[in-house]
C-alpha cells in the first residue's frame, strides 16, 4: 500500500468502516489461533487427562516465552506505527530491522531455557504432595515445555513478521500468515498425537511447525507486498534511540502479558492445594482460559488494530479521530464480550463436555479380579500390584473427569460475569500503548491479574474452602481495575489528549 493510500485510509476513512477493515483480519486469525490452542487440549484430553495437567501447568511458562514475543511485537508496531503517522519511512524501515535484533534475542534466551531449565521449572509447579501420578505429570510437562521453547525461532519470527504488515494496515496478510501456521497446527495435531501416537510430544511438534510455516509465509508476503516496510540490508543498523522507542512500549507490554503467566502460576498453586480435587481444578482453569480465548481474541484482535489506528492519527496529532477510534471500538469490544458472557452463562455443561475424554478411557477388566475405582483409589501407589497400575491410573484418569464435570460449569458462569468489565480494560490499555504510555497499561494489568486477584483468591479460599469461592476472584479483580482504568484514560486525556 502506497503511504498516499494508507494516510487516506486511516487519516479520513470514517471510523465505524475503519476499525472493522482493518481489525476484524486480526480478529479472525486470532480466533482460529485460539482454536488450534484448543484442539490441542481437547486432543490431549482424550488420550491423557494426566496429559492435559501436564500441559496446563507447563502453560505459564510456554506463555512467558509468547508474552515477550507479542510484547516486543507491541513495541515495534506501536513505534512504527506513529513513525509511518509523522512520515519518517526511513525511520520506520530502521525500526523493522531492530525489531529483528530484539525478537531475535528473544528467542535465544527460551531456547536456553529449553535446554537447560525446562526439569528445574516444572518441579517448581508439579506438587508430589497434593497431585497423583505427579512424576508422570512432571516428564509430560518437561517434553512438552523443552520442545516449544528450544524451537521458538518459528514463534519470534511470527510475530515480528505480523507486526510489520499491521503497522502498515495490511491486516488482511497478516491474517494470512496467522491463518497458515493455525491451520498446519490444527492438520498435524492428529496426525501426530493420534496417528503417531506420540501423545503430547505430538502436540508440541505439531505447535513448532506452524509457527515456522507462519514465519517463513510471513516474511515471504512481507518482503513481496509490503513495500513500505520491506527488509533489505542497506536500511540495517542498530540505532540505540530506536531501541529505546521499542521497548518504551514494548517492555512494559512484555511485563503486562508476563503477568499473565505468574497469575496462572499463582491461580495453579492455589487450585492444587485442594488436595481432593486438584488437579481436576487446575484442568478447569486451564480449559476456561481454552474456552475464553474464542472471546478475549477478538478483543485482543479489536485493541491490534485500535495500535495502528490510534497510533498513526496521534502521530498525526488527529485528535478527534482518536477518540473516536476509542468509542467505537469500546462499543465493539463491549458488544463481543456481551455474546461471550451469555453463551458461558447458557451452555457451560456444553462447553466443557468437548474436554471430557472419560469415554476413551478403558474400563477395569473385573474379570481379572481387579478392585473397583474407589478401592484402586484409596491403596498407595506403592501397595498396588504391578499388574493392576493401569487399571488404578485408568481409574484416577476416570476420577479427575467427573471433578472436572462437576466443577467446570459453576466456574464458566462465575468468571463469565467479568467479561463486559474486561472489555473496557482491554480497550483502554491499548489506548495507553498506542500513544506510547506502556507504563500505564502495565500498571493496570499488574493490578488485574496481581494485586487484586491472587489476594483476593487466597482470602476467598481461606475464609469458604471451597473451589467454587475461588472463581469470584476475577470478578472482584476485573471490578477494582475497571475503576483504576477509567482514572487513567482521564488522565491520559486531560494531560496529553487534549495537547494534541
Amino acid at each position: 500500500m502506497q503511504q498516499d493510500e494508507r494516510s487516506r485510509m486511516l487519516g479520513t476513512m470514517p471510523m465505524n468502516r475503519l476499525i472493522p477493515k482493518v481489525s476484524v483480519p486480526i480478529m479472525v486469525s486470532m480466533v482460529v489461533q485460539a482454536a488450534y490452542n484448543v484442539v490441542d487440549s481437547i486432543f490431549i484430553s482424550r488420550v491423557n487427562p494426566l496429559g492435559l495437567t501436564a500441559v496446563s501447568l507447563a502453560y505459564p511458562f510456554q506463555m512467558l516465552m509468547i508474552a515477550l514475543s507479542v510484547g516486543m511485537g507491541t513495541g515495534i508496531m506501536s513505534l512504527l506505527s506513529r513513525k509511518l503517522g509523522e512520515h519518517r519511512p526511513d525511520e520506520a524501515r530502521r525500526a523493522a530491522w531492530n525489531g529483528f535484533l530484539i525478537e531475535a534475542a528473544g528467542w535465544l534466551l527460551f531456547a536456553a531455557v529449553g535446554l537447560f531449565l525446562a526439569p528445574t521449572l516444572l518441579g517448581l509447579v508439579v506438587n508430589a504432595d497434593t497431585l497423583q501420578n505427579a512424576g508422570a505429570i512432571r516428564d509430560m510437562g518437561v517434553t512438552y515445555l523443552s520442545i516449544v521453547t528450544t524451537w521458538s525461532f518459528g514463534l519470534f519470527m511470527a510475530v515480528l513478521m505480523e507486526r510489520l504488515l499491521q503497522s502498515t494496515g495490511n491486516t488482511v496478510l497478516s491474517m494470512v500468515t496467522q491463518l497458515s501456521g493455525a491451520l498446519t497446527n490444527i492438520i498435524l495435531d492428529p496426525i501426530l498425537i493420534f496417528g503417531a501416537n506420540m501423545g503430547v510430544t505430538g502436540a508440541a511438534v505439531a505447535t513448532v511447525i506452524g509457527q515456522w510455516v507462519s514465519a517463513a509465509v510471513g516474511f515471504i508476503l512481507n518482503q513481496t507486498k509490503n513495500r513500505e516496510l520491506r527488509l533489505n540490508l542497506k536500511d540495517f543498523r542498530v540505532d540505540p534511540a530506536i531501541l529505546r522507542g521499542i521497548l518504551a512500549v514494548g517492555a512494559p507490554s512484555t511485563v503486562m502479558q508476563a503477568i499473565g503467566s505468574a497469575m496462572n502460576v499463582g491461580m495453579n498453586a492455589i487450585l492444587s492445594g485442594f488436595a481432593a480435587v486438584g488437579n481436576a481444578a487446575v484442568n478447569v482453569l486451564n480449559v476456561y482460559f481454552k474456552l475464553q480465548s474464542f472471546i478475549f481474541m477478538p478483543c485482543f484482535g479489536l485493541g491490534a488494530g485500535m495500535i495502528a489506528i490510534v497510533g498513526y492519527n496521534y502521530g498525526a496529532r488527529l485528535r478527534q479521530r482518536v477518540y473516536e477510534a476509542v468509542r467505537t471500538a469500546l462499543r465493539y469490544a463491549m458488544i463481543i464480550m456481551a455474546v461471550g458472557m451469555l453463551i458461558f452463562q447458557v451452555f457451560p455443561e456444553f462447553l466443557m463436555s468437548v474436554f471430557d475424554g472419560s469415554d476413551a478411557i478403558p474400563e477395569a477388566a473385573a474379570e481379572a479380579g481387579i478392585p473397583d475405582d474407589e478401592t484402586l483409589l484409596a491403596m498407595d501407589e506403592g501397595e498396588v500390584p504391578k499388574e493392576w497400575l493401569e487399571a488404578r491410573e485408568a481409574a484416577q484418569k476416570r476420577l479427575v473427569a467427573a471433578q472436572m464435570r462437576e466443577l467446570g460449569p459453576a466456574a464458566l458462569r462465575t468468571i463469565s460475569l467479568c467479561f463486559i468489565l474486561a472489555a473496557v480494560g482491554i480497550t483502554l490499555s491499548n489506548v495507553f500503548q498506542a500513544v506510547g504510555r506502556g507504563m500505564y497499561s502495565m500498571v493496570l494489568s499488574i493490578c488485574r491479574q496481581l494485586a487484586v486477584l491472587l489476594p483476593s483468591a487466597l482470602l476467598l479460599k481461606a475464609v469458604f474452602g471451597t473451589v467454587g469461592a475461588v472463581w469470584w476472584s476475577f470478578l472482584i479483580a476485573e471490578g477494582v481495575s475497571c475503576v483504576i482504568c477509567l482514572a487513567m484514560y482521564r488522565h491520559l486525556k486531560v494531560h496529553v489528549l487534549e495537547n494534541l
